[in-house]
């Protein structure tokens, strides 16, 4: 089946990728989403920009568009670009956000895709241990809860970055997997990738109880051959 996969370059749209792409899916496309304000309902934000340095990595073609990132006017904006490519079906790595589920769904329909959700529902810890145990190299791009801190930004998603996401979900409520908005993450390695994305500069922004971890530079770099 010819497949467009909805993704930000984060580790849960990346595994939903992986997924598919193990299954044998023909995957055409990795579509990004651009939101153009932070409060985007349905979108990532920071270092969305990076999204063409993603699908290169990844090899496969890029589909992206604007999106004003105002509610439910932003699902327009996908509509519109998902309409105009030629797949059957559309991957979403979303896991527990009903709103988000039932609002792709509702697009798929209008088109008659297939809508395929990989990781839904899936036990959050499990999910975390799958990224491990196939060496994603994954960091972390935001945090918006109580309980973060600025150190936490540019971390990489280890065990015991696992570990603490355990402490803070049991002291504050924090969703492991961040599927409440809690910290957003960029992959910039993945067993399917054919190059690494390097981090050339950084910066960290931190207001209150909340901050990101803006990639100003990357780029592209050879992988080691496995041994």
């Amino acid at each position: 089946m010819r497949v467009a996969v909805l993704a930000t370059g984060g580790k849960d749209s990346t595994l939903a990728l992986y997924r598919v792409l193990k299954e044998g899916y023909e995957v055409k496309y990795v579509v990004g989403m651009i939101p153009q304000r932070e409060d985007s309902w349905m979108f990532h934000y920071p270092n969305m920009h990076l999204i063409d340095l993603f699908a290169e990595a990844a090899g496969i073609p890029l589909a992206k568009a604007e999106t004003s990132g105002i509610k439910e006017s932003e699902l327009e904006d996908l509509r519109t670009l998902l309409g105009k490519l030629d797949v059957e079906g559309l991957v979403s790595g979303a896991i527990a956000s009903s709103y988000q589920k039932t609002r792709i769904e509702n697009i798929c329909k209008q088109l008659k895709l297939e809508c395929i959700m990989p990781l839904w529902q899936e036990d959050q810890l499990k999910i975390l241990k799958e990224i491990l145990s196939l060496k994603f190299e994954a960091i972390i791009t935001g945090v918006y809860a109580y309980g973060f801190s600025r150190e936490w930004l540019g971390r990489k998603i280890d065990e015991a970055t696992v570990e603490d996401l355990l402490r803070l979900n049991k002291q504050y409520g924090v969703s492991l997997a961040g599927e409440g908005g809690e910290y957003e993450t960029f992959v910039v390695d993945a067993p399917f990738f054919k190059k690494r994305i390097k981090i050339v500069e950084a910066e960290k922004f931190w207001k209150d109880q909340s901050g990101y971890f803006l990639i100003r530079k990357a780029e592209l770099q050879s992988k080691q051959p496995q041994t």
